[in-house]
Protein backbone atom coordinates (compact mmCIF):
# COMPACT_ATOMS: atom_id res chain seq x y z
CA UNK A 1 0.00 0.00 0.00
CA UNK A 2 1.14 2.92 -0.39
CA UNK A 3 2.72 5.39 2.60
CA UNK A 4 -0.14 8.11 3.54
CA UNK A 5 1.18 9.27 6.65
CA UNK A 6 3.87 13.09 6.68
CA UNK A 7 4.29 12.88 2.81
CA UNK A 8 4.52 16.70 1.97
CA UNK A 9 7.54 17.96 0.96
CA UNK A 10 8.69 21.62 1.78
CA UNK A 11 8.59 24.04 -1.04
CA UNK A 12 11.75 26.03 -0.72
CA UNK A 13 13.04 26.22 -4.43
CA UNK A 14 13.74 29.40 -6.83
CA UNK A 15 15.05 30.04 -9.70
CA UNK A 16 18.99 29.95 -8.93
CA UNK A 17 18.53 26.67 -7.33
CA UNK A 18 16.37 25.14 -10.04
CA UNK A 19 19.63 26.22 -12.32
CA UNK A 20 22.49 25.16 -9.89
CA UNK A 21 20.70 22.09 -9.44
CA UNK A 22 20.22 21.42 -13.49
CA UNK A 23 23.57 22.61 -14.37
CA UNK A 24 24.84 20.47 -11.41
CA UNK A 25 23.21 17.35 -12.44
CA UNK A 26 25.18 17.98 -15.56
CA UNK A 27 27.99 19.68 -15.32
CA UNK A 28 30.62 16.51 -14.58
CA UNK A 29 29.49 15.67 -17.78
CA UNK A 30 32.26 18.53 -19.22
CA UNK A 31 34.52 16.73 -16.83
CA UNK A 32 34.65 13.11 -18.11
CA UNK A 33 33.27 10.46 -20.35
CA UNK A 34 32.19 11.99 -23.34
CA UNK A 35 35.87 12.22 -24.18
CA UNK A 36 35.43 8.50 -24.72
CA UNK A 37 33.71 9.49 -27.18
CA UNK A 38 36.56 10.23 -29.28
CA UNK A 39 37.79 6.98 -29.75
CA UNK A 40 34.67 5.85 -31.41
CA UNK A 41 34.39 8.93 -33.92
CA UNK A 42 37.46 11.09 -33.74
CA UNK A 43 36.71 14.53 -32.81
CA UNK A 44 34.79 15.83 -36.37
CA UNK A 45 32.43 13.02 -35.93
CA UNK A 46 31.95 13.21 -32.20
CA UNK A 47 31.26 17.14 -32.41
CA UNK A 48 28.83 16.20 -35.29
CA UNK A 49 27.15 13.79 -32.63
CA UNK A 50 27.46 16.62 -30.13
CA UNK A 51 25.56 19.17 -32.60
CA UNK A 52 22.86 16.19 -33.03
CA UNK A 53 22.58 15.76 -29.38
CA UNK A 54 22.45 19.27 -28.36
CA UNK A 55 19.35 19.59 -31.20
CA UNK A 56 17.44 16.94 -29.27
CA UNK A 57 18.01 18.78 -25.65
CA UNK A 58 16.84 21.79 -26.72
CA UNK A 59 14.00 20.63 -28.17
CA UNK A 60 13.37 18.52 -25.08
CA UNK A 61 13.75 20.89 -22.42
CA UNK A 62 11.04 23.14 -24.13
CA UNK A 63 8.73 20.67 -24.07
CA UNK A 64 9.61 18.51 -21.22
CA UNK A 65 8.92 21.94 -18.97
CA UNK A 66 5.12 21.77 -19.99
CA UNK A 67 4.74 18.21 -18.83
CA UNK A 68 7.31 19.55 -15.44
CA UNK A 69 4.97 22.76 -14.75
CA UNK A 70 1.21 21.04 -15.89
CA UNK A 71 2.13 18.18 -13.33
CA UNK A 72 4.73 18.80 -10.41
CA UNK A 73 5.11 15.76 -9.32
CA UNK A 74 8.16 14.07 -7.14
CA UNK A 75 8.38 11.27 -9.13
CA UNK A 76 8.79 13.29 -12.50
CA UNK A 77 8.63 11.06 -16.07
CA UNK A 78 6.74 8.74 -13.85
CA UNK A 79 4.15 10.72 -13.25
CA UNK A 80 3.92 11.88 -16.74
CA UNK A 81 3.33 8.47 -18.28
CA UNK A 82 1.36 7.29 -15.22
CA UNK A 83 -1.65 10.18 -15.81
CA UNK A 84 -0.86 9.77 -19.96
CA UNK A 85 -0.03 6.09 -20.19
CA UNK A 86 -1.68 4.09 -17.71
CA UNK A 87 0.20 1.72 -15.06
CA UNK A 88 2.49 0.08 -17.24
CA UNK A 89 3.68 3.27 -19.15
CA UNK A 90 4.27 4.71 -15.36
CA UNK A 91 6.42 1.90 -14.46
CA UNK A 92 8.76 1.63 -17.59
CA UNK A 93 9.14 5.63 -17.26
CA UNK A 94 10.16 5.00 -13.30
CA UNK A 95 12.14 1.98 -13.98
CA UNK A 96 13.83 3.90 -16.99
CA UNK A 97 14.19 6.95 -14.70
CA UNK A 98 15.98 5.13 -11.82
CA UNK A 99 18.18 3.06 -13.98
CA UNK A 100 19.19 6.57 -15.47
CA UNK A 101 20.32 8.35 -12.25
CA UNK A 102 21.07 5.24 -10.33
CA UNK A 103 23.83 4.58 -12.51
CA UNK A 104 24.98 7.54 -13.43
CA UNK A 105 26.09 8.48 -9.63
CA UNK A 106 28.32 5.57 -9.72
CA UNK A 107 30.03 6.82 -12.82
CA UNK A 108 30.91 9.86 -11.27
CA UNK A 109 31.82 8.19 -8.25
CA UNK A 110 34.65 6.55 -9.82
CA UNK A 111 35.64 10.17 -11.61
CA UNK A 112 35.41 11.56 -8.38
CA UNK A 113 37.62 8.64 -6.83
CA UNK A 114 40.48 8.85 -10.09
CA UNK A 115 40.88 12.58 -9.61
CA UNK A 116 41.63 11.69 -5.90
CA UNK A 117 44.05 9.03 -7.26
CA UNK A 118 45.48 11.58 -9.92
CA UNK A 119 46.35 13.78 -7.01
CA UNK A 120 47.42 11.30 -4.50
CA UNK A 121 47.73 7.97 -6.36
CA UNK A 122 48.24 5.68 -3.01
CA UNK A 123 44.39 6.26 -2.45
CA UNK A 124 42.36 3.56 -4.33
CA UNK A 125 39.51 4.88 -6.47
CA UNK A 126 36.75 2.71 -5.61
CA UNK A 127 37.76 3.52 -1.91
CA UNK A 128 36.70 6.95 -2.56
CA UNK A 129 34.04 6.14 -4.78
CA UNK A 130 32.45 4.97 -1.71
CA UNK A 131 32.95 7.35 0.70
CA UNK A 132 31.58 9.46 -1.49
CA UNK A 133 28.00 7.89 -1.23
CA UNK A 134 28.07 8.17 2.69
CA UNK A 135 29.30 11.87 2.73
CA UNK A 136 26.85 12.90 0.27
CA UNK A 137 24.01 10.87 1.25
CA UNK A 138 24.56 12.56 4.76
CA UNK A 139 24.43 16.08 3.18
CA UNK A 140 21.43 15.22 1.90
CA UNK A 141 19.59 14.20 4.46
CA UNK A 142 20.00 17.53 5.96
CA UNK A 143 16.71 18.90 3.66
CA UNK A 144 15.98 20.54 0.61
CA UNK A 145 16.73 24.12 1.25
CA UNK A 146 20.45 23.80 2.50
CA UNK A 147 20.94 20.82 -0.47
CA UNK A 148 20.25 23.07 -2.74
CA UNK A 149 22.19 26.43 -1.10
CA UNK A 150 24.93 23.72 -1.07
CA UNK A 151 23.91 23.29 -5.18
CA UNK A 152 23.95 26.59 -5.77
CA UNK A 153 27.68 27.29 -4.07
CA UNK A 154 29.19 23.92 -5.82
CA UNK A 155 27.73 24.77 -9.42
CA UNK A 156 28.65 28.17 -9.52
CA UNK A 157 32.52 26.85 -8.18
CA UNK A 158 32.18 24.84 -10.78
CA UNK A 159 31.72 27.06 -13.81
CA UNK A 160 33.90 29.08 -12.66
CA UNK A 161 36.64 26.66 -12.90
CA UNK A 162 35.48 25.76 -16.32
CA UNK A 163 35.88 29.29 -17.40
CA UNK A 164 39.07 29.20 -15.93
CA UNK A 165 40.58 25.98 -17.62
CA UNK A 166 38.94 27.31 -20.86
CA UNK A 167 41.54 30.57 -20.41
CA UNK A 168 44.26 28.40 -19.61
CA UNK A 169 44.26 26.02 -22.56
CA UNK A 170 42.47 28.22 -25.48
CA UNK A 171 45.96 29.46 -26.24
CA UNK A 172 46.87 26.37 -27.17
CA UNK A 173 44.78 25.24 -28.90
CA UNK A 174 45.94 24.09 -32.24
CA UNK A 175 43.88 23.61 -35.19
CA UNK A 176 46.06 20.79 -36.70
CA UNK A 177 45.44 18.99 -33.12
CA UNK A 178 41.74 18.67 -33.51
CA UNK A 179 41.91 17.72 -37.13
CA UNK A 180 44.10 15.18 -36.77
CA UNK A 181 42.29 11.82 -37.76
CA UNK A 182 39.12 13.70 -37.08
CA UNK A 183 36.24 11.37 -38.78
CA UNK A 184 36.10 7.80 -37.93
CA UNK A 185 37.28 5.16 -39.34
CA UNK A 186 33.88 3.75 -40.56
CA UNK A 187 30.58 6.52 -40.52
CA UNK A 188 28.64 4.23 -37.77
CA UNK A 189 31.19 5.19 -35.05
CA UNK A 190 29.32 8.57 -35.64
CA UNK A 191 26.56 6.54 -34.13
CA UNK A 192 28.67 4.72 -31.72
CA UNK A 193 29.26 7.73 -29.98
CA UNK A 194 26.25 9.10 -29.70
CA UNK A 195 26.19 7.82 -26.10
CA UNK A 196 29.08 9.81 -24.99
CA UNK A 197 27.74 12.84 -26.28
CA UNK A 198 24.64 12.31 -24.57
CA UNK A 199 26.34 12.21 -21.34
CA UNK A 200 27.16 15.82 -21.55
CA UNK A 201 24.07 16.81 -21.26
CA UNK A 202 22.23 13.64 -19.23
CA UNK A 203 20.09 14.21 -16.37
CA UNK A 204 19.20 17.83 -16.73
CA UNK A 205 15.41 16.47 -16.65
CA UNK A 206 15.74 15.60 -12.84
CA UNK A 207 14.83 19.16 -12.04
CA UNK A 208 11.06 17.81 -12.67
CA UNK A 209 11.98 15.32 -9.48
CA UNK A 210 12.37 18.38 -7.25
CA UNK A 211 8.96 19.89 -8.79
CA UNK A 212 6.79 19.24 -5.58
CA UNK A 213 9.23 21.78 -3.83
CA UNK A 214 9.26 24.60 -5.88
CA UNK A 215 8.24 27.50 -4.92
CA UNK A 216 6.37 29.24 -8.30
CA UNK A 217 6.06 26.47 -10.60
CA UNK A 218 4.25 28.76 -13.60
CA UNK A 219 7.77 31.02 -13.51
CA UNK A 220 10.95 30.02 -11.54
CA UNK A 221 10.73 25.96 -13.54
CA UNK A 222 11.15 27.41 -16.83
CA UNK A 223 13.16 30.09 -16.12
CA UNK A 224 15.72 27.23 -14.40
CA UNK A 225 15.66 25.11 -16.89
CA UNK A 226 16.16 27.50 -19.75
CA UNK A 227 19.13 29.26 -18.08
CA UNK A 228 20.40 25.63 -17.50
CA UNK A 229 20.20 24.48 -20.94
CA UNK A 230 21.51 27.61 -22.12
CA UNK A 231 24.80 27.72 -20.02
CA UNK A 232 25.57 23.72 -20.50
CA UNK A 233 25.21 24.07 -24.13
CA UNK A 234 27.95 26.70 -24.42
CA UNK A 235 29.99 25.22 -22.31
CA UNK A 236 30.36 21.75 -23.83
CA UNK A 237 30.78 23.05 -26.83
CA UNK A 238 33.77 25.22 -25.87
CA UNK A 239 35.31 22.45 -23.38
CA UNK A 240 35.21 19.64 -26.22
CA UNK A 241 36.55 22.02 -28.86
CA UNK A 242 39.48 23.36 -27.13
CA UNK A 243 40.46 20.24 -25.36
CA UNK A 244 40.28 18.81 -28.65
CA UNK A 245 43.40 20.94 -29.94
CA UNK A 246 45.32 20.60 -26.49
CA UNK A 247 47.01 17.33 -28.25
CA UNK A 248 46.00 14.49 -30.13
CA UNK A 249 42.65 12.73 -28.79
CA UNK A 250 44.26 9.54 -28.43
CA UNK A 251 45.98 10.77 -25.01
CA UNK A 252 42.94 11.53 -23.81
CA UNK A 253 39.94 9.61 -25.14
CA UNK A 254 39.78 6.52 -22.52
CA UNK A 255 40.72 8.37 -19.04
CA UNK A 256 38.55 9.39 -16.58
CA UNK A 257 40.51 12.80 -15.75
CA UNK A 258 40.80 14.39 -19.41
CA UNK A 259 40.86 18.13 -17.63
CA UNK A 260 43.55 17.99 -15.75
CA UNK A 261 45.54 15.68 -18.56
CA UNK A 262 44.95 18.22 -20.60
CA UNK A 263 46.13 21.34 -18.33
CA UNK A 264 49.15 18.56 -17.81
CA UNK A 265 50.54 18.58 -21.33
CA UNK A 266 49.97 22.30 -21.16
CA UNK A 267 51.46 23.88 -18.04
CA UNK A 268 53.42 20.35 -17.39
CA UNK A 269 51.98 17.84 -14.92
CA UNK A 270 54.53 19.00 -12.07
CA UNK A 271 52.94 22.81 -12.31
CA UNK A 272 50.87 24.01 -9.29
CA UNK A 273 48.12 25.19 -11.45
CA UNK A 274 47.60 21.43 -12.56
CA UNK A 275 47.46 20.05 -9.03
CA UNK A 276 45.30 22.82 -8.27
CA UNK A 277 43.07 22.56 -10.99
CA UNK A 278 43.01 18.70 -10.48
CA UNK A 279 41.86 19.44 -6.81
CA UNK A 280 39.06 22.15 -7.39
CA UNK A 281 37.83 20.10 -10.25
CA UNK A 282 36.26 17.80 -8.26
CA UNK A 283 33.31 21.10 -8.02
CA UNK A 284 32.11 19.77 -11.05
CA UNK A 285 31.75 16.27 -9.79
CA UNK A 286 30.74 16.98 -6.41
CA UNK A 287 27.94 19.10 -7.94
CA UNK A 288 26.73 16.37 -10.36
CA UNK A 289 26.93 13.84 -7.63
CA UNK A 290 25.16 15.56 -4.95
CA UNK A 291 22.31 17.14 -7.37
CA UNK A 292 22.07 12.97 -8.88
CA UNK A 293 21.10 12.05 -5.02
CA UNK A 294 18.80 14.44 -4.55
CA UNK A 295 16.97 13.45 -7.83
CA UNK A 296 17.30 9.75 -7.57
CA UNK A 297 16.34 9.80 -4.09
CA UNK A 298 13.19 12.28 -5.35
CA UNK A 299 12.13 9.06 -7.70
CA UNK A 300 12.50 6.09 -5.01
CA UNK A 301 10.35 8.09 -2.65
CA UNK A 302 7.49 8.91 -5.46
CA UNK A 303 7.47 5.62 -6.23
CA UNK A 304 7.36 4.42 -3.18
CA UNK A 305 4.80 6.71 -2.03
CA UNK A 306 2.59 5.61 -5.13
CA UNK A 307 3.14 1.92 -3.93
CA UNK A 308 4.85 1.12 -6.94
CA UNK A 309 7.96 0.35 -4.75
CA UNK A 310 7.57 -0.99 -0.73
CA UNK A 311 5.86 1.57 0.64
CA UNK A 312 8.97 2.16 3.19
CA UNK A 313 10.58 4.13 0.32
CA UNK A 314 7.95 6.74 0.87
CA UNK A 315 8.43 7.85 4.18
CA UNK A 316 10.02 11.48 4.79
CA UNK A 317 11.87 12.01 8.30
CA UNK A 318 9.49 13.80 10.46
CA UNK A 319 12.72 16.60 11.46
CA UNK A 320 13.97 17.12 7.93
CA UNK A 321 10.87 16.35 5.68
CA UNK A 322 13.80 14.70 3.29
CA UNK A 323 13.10 10.61 2.06
CA UNK A 324 15.40 9.36 4.27
CA UNK A 325 14.80 5.61 3.59
CA UNK A 326 15.02 6.65 -0.13
CA UNK A 327 18.62 8.25 -0.08
CA UNK A 328 19.92 5.00 2.10
CA UNK A 329 18.40 2.79 -0.39
CA UNK A 330 19.72 4.36 -3.90
CA UNK A 331 23.15 5.12 -2.05
CA UNK A 332 23.27 0.62 -1.39
CA UNK A 333 22.48 0.13 -5.13
CA UNK A 334 25.26 2.69 -6.02
CA UNK A 335 27.76 1.16 -4.02
CA UNK A 336 26.66 -2.24 -5.58
CA UNK A 337 27.04 -0.94 -9.22
CA UNK A 338 30.32 -0.13 -8.21
CA UNK A 339 31.44 -3.11 -7.67
CA UNK A 340 30.11 -4.53 -10.68
CA UNK A 341 30.60 -2.08 -13.92
CA UNK A 342 33.24 0.09 -14.68
CA UNK A 343 32.99 3.96 -16.07
CA UNK A 344 32.06 3.06 -19.97
CA UNK A 345 29.31 0.55 -19.03
CA UNK A 346 28.23 3.06 -16.78
CA UNK A 347 27.60 5.96 -18.83
CA UNK A 348 26.02 3.91 -21.48
CA UNK A 349 23.43 1.95 -19.12
CA UNK A 350 22.45 5.31 -17.81
CA UNK A 351 21.96 6.87 -21.20
CA UNK A 352 20.05 4.23 -22.15
CA UNK A 353 17.61 4.88 -19.12
CA UNK A 354 17.45 8.57 -20.02
CA UNK A 355 16.50 7.88 -23.97
CA UNK A 356 13.72 5.56 -22.89
CA UNK A 357 12.28 7.59 -20.52
CA UNK A 358 12.44 10.66 -23.33
CA UNK A 359 10.51 8.52 -25.17
CA UNK A 360 7.92 7.65 -23.16
CA UNK A 361 7.62 11.73 -21.64
CA UNK A 362 7.24 13.03 -25.20
CA UNK A 363 5.18 10.34 -25.89
CA UNK A 364 2.67 11.41 -22.74
CA UNK A 365 3.08 14.72 -23.56
CA UNK A 366 1.04 13.84 -26.85
CA UNK A 367 -1.28 11.77 -25.65
CA UNK A 368 -2.27 14.56 -22.62
CA UNK A 369 -2.69 17.30 -24.87
CA UNK A 370 -5.48 15.16 -27.11
CA UNK A 371 -6.49 13.19 -23.44
CA UNK A 372 -6.39 15.71 -21.19
CA UNK A 373 -7.33 19.44 -23.00
CA UNK A 374 -8.18 21.04 -19.98
CA UNK A 375 -4.77 20.24 -18.01
CA UNK A 376 -3.78 23.30 -16.80
CA UNK A 377 -0.11 24.26 -18.48
CA UNK A 378 1.13 27.50 -17.19
CA UNK A 379 3.92 26.92 -19.39
CA UNK A 380 3.31 25.49 -23.34
CA UNK A 381 5.91 23.77 -25.38
CA UNK A 382 6.82 26.21 -28.29
CA UNK A 383 6.18 25.37 -31.96
CA UNK A 384 3.93 22.34 -30.67
CA UNK A 385 4.02 19.21 -32.42
CA UNK A 386 7.26 20.24 -34.02
CA UNK A 387 9.42 20.99 -31.13
CA UNK A 388 8.20 17.63 -29.47
CA UNK A 389 8.29 15.66 -32.41
CA UNK A 390 11.94 16.29 -33.19
CA UNK A 391 12.76 15.63 -29.76
CA UNK A 392 10.82 12.23 -29.90
CA UNK A 393 12.18 11.07 -33.37
CA UNK A 394 15.59 11.92 -32.35
CA UNK A 395 14.68 10.12 -29.06
CA UNK A 396 14.26 6.82 -30.71
CA UNK A 397 17.74 7.06 -33.34
CA UNK A 398 19.08 7.08 -30.21
CA UNK A 399 17.65 4.37 -28.35
CA UNK A 400 18.09 2.03 -31.59
CA UNK A 401 21.37 3.01 -32.18
CA UNK A 402 22.56 2.25 -28.34
CA UNK A 403 21.06 -1.55 -28.75
CA UNK A 404 22.64 -2.00 -32.20
CA UNK A 405 25.93 -1.20 -30.34
CA UNK A 406 25.97 -2.24 -26.92
CA UNK A 407 23.76 -5.25 -27.36
CA UNK A 408 24.66 -7.05 -24.18
CA UNK A 409 24.25 -3.75 -21.85
CA UNK A 410 21.07 -3.32 -23.55
CA UNK A 411 20.13 -6.76 -22.90
CA UNK A 412 20.57 -6.46 -19.51
CA UNK A 413 18.76 -3.19 -19.17
CA UNK A 414 15.22 -4.39 -20.84
CA UNK A 415 15.92 -8.04 -18.98
CA UNK A 416 15.51 -5.98 -15.76
CA UNK A 417 12.60 -3.53 -16.98
CA UNK A 418 10.97 -7.04 -17.79
CA UNK A 419 11.50 -8.33 -14.54
CA UNK A 420 10.40 -5.64 -12.60
CA UNK A 421 7.13 -5.35 -14.97
CA UNK A 422 6.36 -8.98 -13.58
CA UNK A 423 6.99 -8.41 -10.04
CA UNK A 424 4.67 -5.54 -11.07
CA UNK A 425 1.59 -7.14 -12.32
CA UNK A 426 1.88 -10.51 -10.32
CA UNK A 427 2.06 -8.71 -7.07
CA UNK A 428 -1.51 -6.83 -8.33
CA UNK A 429 0.45 -3.19 -8.11
CA UNK A 430 -1.04 -2.52 -11.38
CA UNK A 431 -4.39 -2.78 -9.87
CA UNK A 432 -3.92 -0.28 -6.74
CA UNK A 433 -5.33 2.88 -7.67
CA UNK A 434 -3.03 5.91 -7.81
CA UNK A 435 -4.13 9.80 -8.37
CA UNK A 436 -1.78 12.16 -9.85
Amino acid sequence: MPATANTSLKKALKPIHIWAIAVGLVISGEYFGWNYGWGAAGTIGFLIATLLVTLFYICFIFSFTELTTAIPHAGGPFAYALRALGPLGGMIAGYASLIEFLFAAPAIAFALGSYIHFLYPAVPVLYTAIASYLVFTTINLAGIKESALFSVIVTLLAVAELLIYLGIVAPAFSISNFLYQALPVKWSGLFAALPFAIWLYVCIEGVAMVAEEVRDIKKDIPRGYISAIVTLTVLALAVMIFTGGVTQWQQLSAIDYPLPEAIGIVLGKNSSITRLFAGIGLFGLIASFHSIIISYSRQLYALGRSGYLPALLGRLNPRFQTPHIALFAGGLLGVTALACFDTGKLVILSTLGAVVMYITSMVSLFVLRNKAPQLNRPYVAPFYPWMPGIALVLACVFCITIIYFYPWLSLLFFAGMTAVIIVFYITGQHKVPVTI
